[in-house]
C-alpha cells in the first residue's frame, strides 16, 4: 500500500511540473527586482541580434562583433542623467580603448530618434544601437520589471515598443570577435557604475587573453 501511494504521489509532481513548464512556456516571467536577474555567464556567447542604429537602419550584432573585440555597454536611455554621464565617460577614454583594438556599442531601450539626441547632445562618436523591445537585453538576461514611476516614461521612449514595461540593468560586457563574453559588469543599483579608469585598466588585461 506504502508503494503505491509513493508511484501516486510521484505521479502527482510529475504531472503539475508538467503542467507548470506548459504554463511557462507561454508566459515568459520576469524578476521584480534587479538584484533577481539571472544574466548570461562569462564564456557563454551574445545571441545573434538585429538592433537599430540611430539612423533607423537595421544592424547584425554578430556581424559587427566579428569586425573587433568589444565593448558591451547596456545603459537604460538618454533621460537616465547616471547614464549620460556614464556615455560622457565613455567618449573620453574612446580613442584609448580604439587604440587597444577596441570597438565601442553602447545598447539602450531608446528608440532611434533619441538616439540620434544622446549622440548629439554628448558629442558621441561611438556607436549607439537600439533595444527597444529589448530583445537583446532579455536575451541577456538583465532585464526586470520597471518600477511604476516608469511607466509613462518607458511607453514615450521606447516608440510604444517596450510593453512589458522593463529595463534592462546597467552593465558592461566585453566580448572576443565571436561575441564570447570575457569579462562583464553587473551593478543593480543604477546609480553605481564602472569608472572609466577601471575599464581601461581592465580592457587592456583582457585584450591579451582575446
Amino acid at each position: 500500500m506504502r508503494k503505491i501511494l509513493i508511484i501516486v504521489i510521484g505521479l502527482f509532481i510529475f504531472i503539475s511540473n508538467s503542467a507548470y513548464s506548459q504554463h511557462s512556456e507561454g508566459m515568459q516571467v520576469y524578476p521584480e527586482r534587479a538584484e533577481d536577474i539571472s544574466p548570461l555567464l562569462i564564456g557563454e556567447r551574445i545571441p545573434a541580434m538585429i538592433l537599430t542604429d540611430a539612423a533607423g537602419k537595421s544592424v547584425q550584432m554578430e556581424k559587427l562583433f566579428s569586425e573587433k573585440p568589444t565593448i558591451l555597454i547596456f545603459y537604460r536611455g538618454g533621460w537616465c542623467p547616471y547614464c549620460n554621464q556614464q556615455l560622457s565617460g565613455l567618449q573620453e577614454i574612446e580613442k584609448e580603448i580604439i587604440g587597444l583594438g577596441y570597438q565601442i556599442i553602447a545598447v539602450s531601450t531608446d528608440k532611434p530618434e533619441n538616439l540620434k539626441a544622446s549622440i548629439e547632445k554628448g558629442n558621441l562618436t561611438y556607436r549607439l544601437l537600439s533595444d527597444a523591445d529589448l530583445a537583446l537585453s532579455k536575451a541577456m538576461g538583465i532585464v526586470f520589471k520597471a518600477p511604476t514611476v516608469y511607466h509613462k516614461l518607458l511607453p514615450e521612449t521606447t516608440g510604444g515598443k517596450n510593453s512589458d514595461m522593463l529595463l534592462p540593468v546597467p552593465s558592461v560586457f566585453i566580448l572576443n570577435k565571436k561575441g564570447e563574453i570575457r569579462f562583464e559588469f553587473i551593478e543593480p543599483d543604477f546609480k553605481e557604475r564602472m569608472s572609466s579608469e577601471l575599464l581601461m585598466a581592465v580592457a587592456g588585461v583582457i585584450f591579451i587573453t582575446l
